[in-house]
């Protein structure tokens, strides 16, 4: 098989797949072990080399869409430049319709995961119940397991499907948690202490009079 109709046969699988890829699953769709039984991982260079190829003629043409390394695997995806153009498509991508309070327990669970849901509800101010039941639902959100304490409480973290639907290759392509973070108050002087203050504060208290005893006079 030549490196071009490898091109285009992986093109092929990458634009019917539905989901993410990996360059060992192309391979073993492709049969490509059985062409290369002793290459040593061959296969997946090959793969990863026709990716490579692919993404060179999508940009040398001027194509609208990259193969990105996405959750692991690879899949096509649309550029930046169209996103909402494939906005009025589809109606509304999946996180523009998660409501405020979804997106902020998003972003928590995130980038504090494995996270009880006692420390969310701390850091959100509210009773998260109804909005990690509806994260649970989209399959954005995933019972990570329970926690070595009193009761053994559940722990969440995020899902496989959350970084395909937000575009993410690992969680380490979140961006830096400072930017997230906000920014300090501004320290504002304390009030100079009032003179009797002051005095009272930084003077120590003076000594008292010794009282004298006037001796009695001689008869």
């Amino acid at each position: 098989m030549s490196e071009e109709d490898l091109m285009l046969r992986v093109e092929a699988v990458l634009m019917t797949a539905d989901r993410p890829l990996g360059e060992r699953r192309i391979a073993t769709i492709l049969e490509l072990d059985d062409d290369t039984p002793n290459d040593g991982g061959g296969a997946v260079r090959r793969v990863r080399d026709a990716v490579e190829g692919l993404n060179e003629s999508y940009e040398a043409t001027g194509r609208s869409f990259r193969i990105e390394r996405v959750a692991g695997g690879l899949q096509v995806m649309t550029l930046p430049t169209y996103t909402e153009d494939i906005a009025r498509l589809r109606g509304a991508r999946q996180q523009w319709r998660l409501s405020q309070a979804a997106m902020e327990t998003l972003a928590i669970i995130a980038y504090r995961q494995p996270i009880l849901r006692a420390d969310l509800e701390a850091i959100r101010g509210v009773s998260c119940g109804e909005v990690l039941r509806g994260l649970h639902e989209r399959r954005l959100v995933k019972i990570a397991g329970r926690a070595e304490e009193l009761g053994r409480p559940i722990l969440y973290g995020t899902t496989r499907e959350f970084l395909e639907t937000f575009g993410l290759a690992s969680l380490e392509d979140l961006p830096q948690s400072k930017e997230l973070r906000p920014k300090p108050a501004k320290k504002t002087a304390s009030p100079e202490p009032s003179a009797p203050e002051a005095a009272a504060t930084d003077s120590p208290p003076a000594d008292r009079p010794s009282e004298t005893v006037e001796a009695p006079a001689d008869s």
